[in-house]
């Protein structure tokens, strides 16, 4: 009887110690680093070092991933195949969320991202002038190479009912560029860019590559260049925040 309930207890140690790992919030994730928080956006600075994984971690809401530089990711999410993501510099992308997953840097590329999650129901997205969500139905895109020779430059990404994404390019000959956005928005500043921003009321800030700044709706804001070189940015511009619906 004795020898019978050894091997009971063996085995019950073994089954606990095979169970499957709990999946952590992002926020306990050492890889995600919290640097902006409000009522409408979470933004994390993730940063894996070659070889390295994240610890299984958990995405309970939608959100909006911008890689800084390229990535060669292995996409390991609870229960699915693992899928190697293959990433190129300034490369969007969005997600519904709903899921766990480990991340891991096997091919030996540093992964430099931004992910921003979204704290209001979204509904469903639409591509613009880029394929951002695969399947998802597209709107007509005006931009004609035209446009893209500018020094200022805006490509719609794609939207939701709950916000807009752009991706924005200004050139050295742009100069200053004075703007009163009409809705709240996040800024994310691009590889290899720098972007100066001046807010009525607040000190100058220069946003080095994968920084951010959020904008108020109604606020007067110039930006520009320091640099002779071209800057990239992001801008997220959430619909319900007009300047006109606040008190």
């Amino acid at each position: 009887m004795r020898p019978l309930l050894c091997s009971f207890l063996l085995l019950f140690a073994f089954s606990l110690s095979t169970k499957a790992p709990v999946a952590v919030p992002i926020p306990k994730e050492p890889h995600h680093h919290l640097v902006l928080e409000n009522s409408y956006v979470r933004v994390f600075r993730v940063s894996v070092p070659a070889h390295d994984a994240t610890l299984l971690h958990q995405h309970d809401v939608p959100y909006v991933y911008v890689a800084l530089g390229p990535g060669d990711v292995i996409n390991a999410v609870a229960g699915k195949p693992e899928a190697r993501m293959v990433m190129t510099d300034g490369q969007v992308g969005y997600s519904d969320g709903g899921f766990a997953h480990v991340a891991r840097t096997d091919s030996g590329l540093i992964l430099n991202n931004i992910i921003i999650e979204l704290l209001k129901p979204q509904g469903r997205p639409r591509n613009l002038c880029a394929q951002i969500v695969p399947g998802a139905e597209a709107a007509p895109c005006g931009i004609t190479l035209a446009d893209k020779q500018k020094s200022y430059f805006i490509e719609p990404q794609f939207e939701t009912a709950e916000m807009i994404v752009d991706q924005i390019q200004i050139g050295p000959k742009a100069g200053k560029l004075g703007t009163i956005p009409q809705t709240e928005s996040l800024l994310v500043a691009l590889n290899e860019s720098e972007i100066q921003i001046d807010v009525e009321g607040q000190p100058t800030r220069t946003l080095s590559p994968g920084e951010v700044i959020w904008l108020q709706a109604g606020s007067l804001e110039t930006l520009s260049i320091p640099g002779k070189k071209s800057a990239r940015y992001l801008q997220l511009s959430f619909k319900d925040s007009g300047a006109s619906a606040r008190p």
